[in-house]
């Protein structure tokens, strides 16, 4: 064990043994449940925002001096609050823009047009001096080079779109690709203008998604006056495909002085997970420009854009673009921070919440409104404390950095702690965005925890309809309660790496239903696990799978057996569940102690069971199963993602080889279904 791993061992002081904390279980304990109502009814907006503001007076890229400063402001106020705080830095390797250019040149024309990529500020911005410090718009990790090539618009740069091309005739191969942001993200998008034969991307963030186009006739309204994209806003983002420090994948990295295993410059640039492609983001001002001197056949409807905007046609040429971008990868410091509330009767199980700080501009929304409230909830916990409220497990505070690049600060504490939270985090609680607008309340969650976000959200009233609470709102979205998966924020390493049951939510007054169900699970006795609708869900999930593969010469029994006895398994331990808290146990002894810690370890465990040491085909950190994103979508959910991934690929190939592997996807995935209905069932074969 490393010297830092042992510090931070020793900071959670949490070395107490098993049949210790089988004794401390037998000291009575005031009711939790009015804690909770006290909770409730400690909140301020006014806290909140006073947070929030110091939080984004700046903008705070990950590896700068302004996000070294976020970072202590942080560990300043969760200080004040008298918990132990720490600050666990590590190196990695950042990517940061030296040079960017873009112009456009016309046949017949003596000068090209040079765009600016500039994000204006608005008349009387109270902010335009700090807004002088944001870094200029680009895509960490882009490969650097210089392409002068005719243009091709690829509509939102799926696989589905180029094949379109294709079957038009147009080819790719040694084009600037131009696409615009909307079902993918921005990494994906340039994949596969990559794989189409694209020598760069142009991503552009078209009017018609983003910048607030209305019914015919209504004048288009953006930011300030409305919370759409102004028309040189640009929308940034990283193009690293894979999470974590990209020197140290699989493995943790380590803080400046430290010695660690990294993968050399070259091995990166061979690496399939850095692009190959130079690349830029540009605004919808610039796309529409490109767009306006594009020629060749009318795009389709669907690839149109709003009221207002050009013709667009598919190219090639007769435009063409002349794309230059340097970057700088760097290793740089990032700091997490943390602050732990030990738990009474159980301190060597972990409660964790968490949100990232750094952004790419000021984060007024992504993160730092998420942040404020998590801050909040800090500050609410602590005057439980000075009520005499302990919390039964360890609840722990995380601020992540440098999720913006790659989910790096929470995938490598993950990967440097794993063993340890393997076997005692009871769950991650996540929230970057906590307001942003109408929506209503968002959450998505491993399906053990559904039932406990429906009994948190009905004690929290909504705050767009006080008569209403947070459930009412939810429940009218479809569905109520989506999948948490993918790499979409910093649960990923959490659920994908180690197996641990997450939540991400959004939504106003977050602090209220994001503490209460921390909480819950901090203090109530017997988990609020229930794996029940684990099981009806994955019942749902198959038949949507099986569904796209009518005919397959392969069998999906063994899957459905597995849920069946998955079915069964939770159908039981959620009975021992109730007979226990039925019996009269007038004192809790130490038979009724062992059977809730019994209990409380299979349902903690059996999530654990979907996790694949070898990870998904060709994917090697995402090792859970049931839940991952799509191999062509980081950001998108699928059930069972090894299964469709084979289906995927069987389909194009029809080999007997491509259906053998497809077959053994399903066994893969039925043995993990097997292995967590082992767990809830609690006996050995």
């Amino acid at each position: 064990m490393s010297m830092r791993r042992r510090r931070f061992v020793c900071f959670l002081a949490i070395s107490i043994a098993l049949v210790a904390s089988y004794h401390h279980l037998l000291a009575p304990t005031p009711s939790a449940s009015r804690y909770h109502a006290l909770f409730l009814s400690l909140g301020s907006n006014d806290t909140a925002a006073a947070h929030l503001r110091a939080l984004t007076l700046r903008p705070h890229v990950a590896g700068t001096e302004a996000n070294a400063v976020a970072a202590e402001y942080v560990r300043a106020v969760l200080s004040s609050f008298s918990f132990p705080t720490r600050v666990t830095p590590y190196s990695v390797l950042l990517s940061y823009p030296v040079h960017r250019s873009l112009s456009l040149a016309l046949p017949g024309r003596a000068a090209a047009f040079n765009f600016a990529l500039v994000q204006e500020t608005y008349r009387g911005d109270p902010y335009a001096e700090a807004a002088a410090e944001v870094i200029p718009t680009y895509f960490a990790y882009s490969a650097s080079g210089s392409v002068a090539a005719e243009v091709v618009y690829a509509n939102y740069g799926n696989t589905k779109d180029y094949k379109y091309l294709a079957s038009r005739g147009v080819d790719v191969a040694g084009k600037v690709a131009l696409v615009r942001y909307g079902n993918l993200h921005c990494e994906d998008m340039v994949r596969n203008a990559q794989a189409a034969g694209a020598a760069a991307a142009i991503v552009y963030t078209d009017a018609k998604d983003y910048g607030g186009a209305g019914a015919k006739g209504e004048k288009r309204k953006w930011f300030p006056d409305a919370r759409w994209l102004p028309p040189t806003g640009v929308q940034v983002g990283t193009l690293y495909y894979g999470n974590g420090d990209p020197t140290t994948p699989l493995w943790p990295s380590c803080a400046a002085g430290e010695d660690c295993e990294r993968l050399s410059k070259e091995d990166l640039e061979g690496s399939a997970a850095m692009p190959g492609i130079p690349a830029l983001p540009v605004s919808a001002r610039d796309g529409e420009t490109i767009l306006k001197a594009m020629g060749g056949d009318v795009a389709p409807p669907e690839w149109q854009g709003g009221e207002g905007a050009p013709v667009y046609r598919l190219g090639p040429g007769p435009a063409v673009l002349n794309l230059t971008y340097i970057g700088n990868e760097t290793l740089a410091t990032i700091e997490n921070v943390f602050a732990v509330i030990e738990g009474k009767e159980e301190p060597d199980r972990y409660v964790i919440i968490g949100n990232h700080r750094d952004a790419w501009t000021f984060g007024a929304v992504d993160p730092n409104s998420g942040t404020a409230a998590m801050l909040e909830i800090a500050e609410r916990l602590s005057k439980l404390e000075k009520k005499g409220w302990r919390p039964r497990r360890t609840i722990i505070v995380c601020s992540w950095d440098a999720e913006e690049f790659a989910l790096i600060g929470s995938t490598e504490w993950v990967e440097d702690n794993m063993d340890m939270l393997a076997s005692r985090a009871i769950a991650y609680l996540n929230v970057d965005i906590s307001v942003f607008g109408p929506g209503g309340f968002s959450p998505r969650a491993t399906p053990q925890l559904d039932q406990l976000i429906k009994e948190a959200s009905k004690m929290v009233q909504d705050p767009d309809d006080p008569s209403q609470t947070l459930y009412d709102t939810m429940i009218r979205h479809h569905p109520p309660i989506a999948r948490v998966a993918g790499a979409g924020t910093d649960f990923a390493a959490f659920l994908q790496y180690i197996g641990v049951p997450s939540i991400d939510m959004s939504y106003g007054i977050m602090a209220s239903v994001w503490g209460l169900i921390a909480l819950r699970l901090a203090d109530d006795e017997i988990l609020p696990f229930n794996y029940v609708s684990y099981a009806s869900e994955l019942e749902k999930c198959i038949k949507v799978v099986e569904g796209g593969c009518p005919g397959c010469p392969v069998s999906f029994t063994p899957l459905h057996k597995s849920i069946n006895q998955l079915g069964k398994a939770a159908n039981k331990i959620h009975e021992e569940k109730m007979m226990l808290q039925a019996e009269n146990w007038s004192l809790k002894t130490r038979e009724y102690t062992v059977k809730v810690r019994d209990i409380n370890d299979r349902l903690m465990m059996a999530e654990r069971a979907f996790i694949n040491r070898e990870g998904l085909d060709g994917r090697p950190w995402y090792k859970h199963m049931i839940y991952a994103s799509s191999d062509q979508d980081d950001w998108g959910t699928k059930a069972f993602p090894g299964i469709v991934s084979a289906i995927d690929k069987a389909n194009k190939l029809n080999t007997a080889e491509s259906w053998q592997h497809l077959q053994h996807e399903i066994y893969r995935a039925a043995r993990a279904v097997y292995k967590a209905s082992a767990v809830l069932d609690g006996r050995l074969t």
